[in-house]
């Protein structure tokens, strides 16, 4: 039988609620959420946009800069005022108190998550295979950009 956890455990605080230890600072957070928010998509298309746009193509990302950093000072915010993990849908619960607004905006973000996991593996596999000059159609870039995901799941889940 396992033993049950004694109040001395390094990952509870005094009142007896697990605590977080702190292995993000404010500088490895803003950077976090600002690379977060500006996503992958828009690296995967920054070579045809130049090629249409010209010399404008720095504009989208100032203006993502900027979004993505008043965002990221809100976090920094909220996360010294709610120290506990959840994210976005803590701060929701907080906001509104209201289970499905925030089951929307848990929703809402892990859903993000995967489409920005596929969006950066199906590049890399479309540019994978224009940097070796191979000829390859849609279902090899799927299957290409399939096998990187699970290559990343396995090294998450590895540690």
């Amino acid at each position: 039988m396992a033993e049950a956890p004694t109040s001395t455990d390094q990952d509870t605080d005094s009142q007896g609620e697990p605590a977080l230890r702190r292995v993000m600072g404010p500088k490895l957070l803003l950077l976090f959420i600002v690379g977060d928010i500006l996503g992958t998509g828009v690296y995967a298309l920054t070579g045809q946009v130049a090629a249409e746009v010209g010399g404008a193509a720095w504009v989208p990302f100032l203006v993502a800069f900027v979004i993505a950093t008043i965002t990221a000072f809100s976090y920094l915010e909220l996360v010294t005022k709610y120290p506990q993990a959840a994210g976005a849908a803590l701060y929701t619960h907080k906001a509104f108190g209201i289970h499905f607004v925030t089951f929307i905006v848990a929703f809402v973000v892990m859903s993000s998550g995967i489409t920005s996991a596929s969006t950066a593996s199906r590049a890399f596999a479309a540019n994978l295979g224009k940097g070796f000059g191979l000829d390859i159609g849609p279902g090899v870039i799927v299957l290409i950009a399939l096998g990187f995901m699970l290559l990343v799941a396995a090294i998450n889940f590895r540690g």
